[in-house]
């Protein structure tokens, strides 16, 4: 492995760079947006509870707020629980997008990886097929050795890059699509809370003389 490393120069270790960051970045955001992390299981049961219950004071909504990314969006509605239906929709949504950012947070970096991993496989080939013909131009054809340590580096930056590359944009890929599925849920989470308190607050009124 050292052997090829040497053999790809210094584009090599810029390949094998990227693949470090890639590893750790597809790593945190696995283990960030693992569903249970981000929508814990009766988080809105346990809101609505607070509620209705009394019980909400700035204790719990601290503690919401700090437990997951839909704890974040629930407590900006409950936040607002007094206030018309349209303030507290557009509070959710405002906190969304602030926590639908975090959720991609480093998902630019992978994709750039992705992106330029195979140009600097490119890069690599023609450093290298620079080093064949320029042996050519002094040696001549003479020299097999000296001209296959340029062919070598040439394929080997051009394979890295690759398997570098395609695992990094499937990643990408499929965690895009996570955020955009997890971002969904969360906003359906929210809206039946808001609904909920909303009707609540409608019924209080009607039944007050």
């Amino acid at each position: 492995m050292l052997e090829l490393v040497i053999a790809g120069g210094w584009v090599m270790a810029a390949i094998l760079a990227c693949s470090v960051i890639a590893l750790a970045i597809i790593g945190e955001r696995l283990w960030a947006l693992a569903r249970r992390r981000v929508l814990p299981p009766h988080l809105v049961a346990q809101a609505w509870r607070w509620a209705t219950s009394g019980q909400l004071d700035q204790a719990h909504l601290r503690s919401l707020r700090e437990s997951s990314p839909l704890g974040r969006v629930l407590a900006a509605a409950l936040v607002n629980r007094h206030h018309p239906r349209e303030i507290m929709k557009e509070a959710v949504e405002d906190t969304g997008r602030h926590v639908a950012h975090e959720l991609e947070r480093y998902l630019n970096t992978l994709g750039t990886i992705a992106g330029i991993s195979p140009l600097l496989g490119l890069l690599g080939t023609v450093l290298g097929m620079i080093k064949v013909f320029t042996t050519i131009t002094t040696q001549g054809v003479g020299n097999p050795a000296a001209l296959a340590g340029g062919i070598s580096e040439a394929l080997i930056t051009t394979a890295a890059g690759l398997v570098v590359a395609i695992p990094s944009l499937m990643f990408y890929r499929y965690l895009r699509g996570r955020v955009d599925e997890l971002v969904v849920r969360m906003e359906e989470e929210a809206l039946k809370l808001v609904e909920a308190l909303a009707g609540q607050r409608e019924r209080e009124e009607d039944e007050e003389p």
